[in-house]
């Protein structure tokens, strides 16, 4: 029995994220949680917060837990390393 690392849509054939789902957006190369659907874009939040972008359905990919895992800890990282504002 082998462990479902996430969502593995057929070759040729993109699913489509829900709502919630956590993707790459490969046109920008980020990672985000869809929030919301308008026409054929999708409503991307980062992981760790900021600004949300729209991305084409097209133009994301579904990723596994572990990659998303990664990709919230690069993203605390990144956040740690800068400069406080005013201090």
């Amino acid at each position: 029995m082998t462990a479902d690392d996430g969502p593995h849509p057929s070759p040729g054939h993109a699913a489509t994220p829900a709502i919630g789902d956590t993707v790459r957006d490969t046109r920008r190369n980020r990672f985000g949680i869809v929030t919301d659907r308008i026409g054929p874009y999708l409503r991307l939040r980062p992981l760790t917060g900021g600004r949300a972008w729209e991305a084409e359905s097209e133009d994301t990919e579904p990723v596994s837990a572990p990659e998303v895992l990664r990709a919230r800890l690069a993203e605390v990282n990144a956040r740690s390393s800068r400069p406080c504002p005013g201090g």
